[in-house]
């Protein structure tokens, strides 16, 4: 069976991650400069190339100009359904009143 007629083939594929890099080439900037720039360590952004990270993948897809579900439809759709899927980014370890001393 090839993939074009498995049930669960997406019509887009995920852009390579070579391909990535190079379209932040052209934009003139680079994966490290893009985290150093948003305040994370150098490497730290290539992890968005290999494992699903949501501020990872909106930095780079800011930097592109392109929609992270159009870099990535795999992480955006589900798919069977090919419906979009909510993510979350991971819940905020900040509590409302807890910087405040009475």
């Amino acid at each position: 069976m090839t993939l074009s007629h498995s049930p669960t083939f997406l019509p887009y594929q995920d852009w390579h991650p070579a391909d990535i890099i190079a379209a932040l080439r052209k934009k003139g900037t680079t994966l490290a400069a893009e985290s150093r720039a948003a305040g994370l360590s150098s490497s730290t952004l290539a992890n968005a190339l290999s494992r699903p990270w949501a501020k990872g993948e909106m930095l780079i897809s800011k930097a592109i100009g392109v929609p992270a579900e159009e870099i990535w439809p795999s992480r955006y759709f589900d798919p069977q359904t090919r419906e979009p899927v909510v993510r979350l980014m991971r819940a905020s370890r900040w509590k409302p009143g807890a910087h405040l001393s009475y």
